[in-house]
């Protein structure tokens, strides 16, 4: 049996960061990813491929485990994990999201490290996934004494009009911060192209900052570090005490292999997290590994989201859309003093994408129109923790147990959005009246994935401790979405790439 001296598995936001950070130790370091790299291939940008035929994410099936239904799962396993078809948004949680927070559904609970905590490392992560962005748009920004390492992606003609109507609504229209390879000044010297086709798809140029590109390959360019494709981690194995990972059992091809290291590290994303813990059940740790407290796989949060496609008589000829975010409502509105939330542009419909939710008689140049006057809107609320909101594995498949709460400060957001749009003519229809798509995302919209491992002091009511290692079990960490007390309401991956540099110099300091 091969002995490393860290193992991680997984490849996404948070593994693949802890990946680079700890690659120029000079340790051993062993990195295991179920899939393999995502090929390059006209296909990542064929929207049939990628929205009807779902050929970048899983086949796999779940359960909904409060009725049985099947679950196709909106997430996928690559070199880079979901950062490899995500849409690249990558914001700050706002400094009163780390408190206690009043919402009108409950309570959002404290974290017990703070803003100022992980501030630093929001700084580097912006750094090294190229964030693009421009302080002092957004009052509600946290604070930071750093300006985004490149400047914002502009406005095409058509958005700028609205950001302009925003404004002059006493709003405040901020550049969505986006971790793209774009230099405006000099097309040539960066590899994104500003094309159509970014959110939601894999980037055939490599042009997105993801953690494939920006972590995985860095890593692997030094001699100590090993990476392993199309390797299932099927359980870990504790010693007789309980108290280590003693072996990491892995299905490559038609062969079980165990390997061993001084540290493993789960980072295969909120869900598939839990997932491996409570299969790695044994004498020790009968109710999954690491989970004396029983909260392995509680408290799963995914965000309340929903799209908003506006129609106006006017065209929409832009390209890449997804440049502006407004978060003017985050901590609420006048006579609602909750949360409500995150608004941003989605990247640009088209035909093929609406005929998704269309009825299957609706002509094509209908379709077409529709795309062509659209703009299109992303609606993010935040979801809180509830214990009964859990990940459970039965007979080695996942159930999703989720039932949504907090629902009248989305379902508030979402009214507020749709009159602000008609208010500033963005929400004219095609037709005498006003006409929305909308679309609140199902159970299988996992993207945001995040809380079932949750850190905190207290052994009992916690899985992790501060610097996301198991309580149970001395040489375990689990470095991904999984840590989260809260959701808060903005995408959550920065704080994941943040927090995976902030373990990453801890194990640092404890491999020496």
């Amino acid at each position: 049996m091969e002995h490393y001296d860290v193992i991680i598995i997984g490849t996404g936001a948070g593994g693949g960061t802890l990946a680079y950070r700890l690659a120029t130790t000079g340790k051993k370091i062993l990195i295991l990813e179920r899939g393999t790299f995502l090929p390059q291939e006209k296909a990542n940008w064929d929207t049939v491929e990628v929205y009807k035929k779902d050929r970048y994410h899983t086949s796999e099936i779940w359960y909904d485990g409060s009725n049985g239904n099947q679950i196709h799962p909106g997430t996928g396993y690559w070199v880079g994990g979901n950062t490899k078809v995500y849409g690249a948004a990558l914001l700050r949680l706002r400094e009163k999201d780390f408190e206690e927070v009043e919402h009108k559904g409950g309570l959002s609970p404290a974290w017990m490290l703070k803003y100022k905590d992980f501030e630093p490392y929001y700084t580097e992560a912006e750094r090294l996934y190229d964030v693009h962005g421009l302080r002092g748009q957004d009052p509600t920004e946290p604070p930071t004494a750093s300006p985004y390492p490149y400047p914002p992606v502009s406005h095409e003609p058509r958005i700028q009009e609205i950001h302009d109507d925003l404004q002059k609504k006493g709003l405040n229209p901020i550049n969505l911060p986006l971790a793209i390879k774009l230099n405006e000044v000099s097309r040539r010297l960066g590899a994104c192209i500003r094309c159509n086709t970014c959110d939601g798809f894999p980037c055939l140029v490599n042009g997105k900052g993801d953690a494939d590109i920006n972590c995985i390959r860095p890593a692997i360019a030094q001699d100590n570090v090993t990476l392993i494709t199309e390797a299932e981690v099927l359980q870990l194995h504790t010693s007789l005490s309980g108290k280590e990972v003693s072996s990491v059992e892995v299905k490559l091809q038609d062969q079980v292999i165990n390997f061993s290291s001084d540290i493993v590290v789960v980072a295969c994303g909120a869900i598939n997290s839990a997932a491996l813990l409570l299969r790695s059940a044994n004498d020790q740790h009968p109710n999954g590994l690491a989970n004396s407290s029983d909260q392995v796989g509680r408290n799963f949060m995914k965000h309340q989201h929903g799209a908003i496609i506006g129609l106006t008589p006017k065209p929409n000829p832009s390209e890449f859309q997804k440049t502006l975010a407004i978060l003017d409502f985050y901590w609420g509105e006048k006579n609602f003093n909750y949360p409500m939330g995150l608004i941003q542009l989605l990247g640009k419909v088209n035909k093929d994408m609406i005929a998704l939710d269309a009825p299957a008689f609706a002509p094509t140049m209908a379709l077409d129109q529709i795309a062509h006057h659209s703009v299109d809107w992303f609606i993010t609320a935040e979801d809180l923790p509830d214990p009964n909101n859990r990940v459970t594995v039965k007979n080695g498949t996942i159930h999703l147990n989720y039932k949504e709460n907090n629902t009248e400060a989305f379902d508030r957001l979402l009214n507020r959005w749709t009159q602000v749009l008609k208010s500033i003519n963005c929400g004219d229809s095609i037709l005498p009246c006003s006409l929305y798509f909308r679309k609140k995302l199902a159970i299988a919209a996992v993207a945001h994935q995040n809380g079932t491992c949750r850190f905190g002091e207290d052994a009992k009511s916690s899985v992790l401790d501060v610097n996301c290692r198991t309580h149970d079990v001395h040489n375990l960490y689990v470095v991904d979405g999984s840590f989260f007390p809260s959701s808060a309401a903005v995408n959550p991956t920065l704080t994941i790439i943040a927090n995976a540099l902030r373990v990453g110099d801890h194990l640092k300091e404890r491999i020496g």
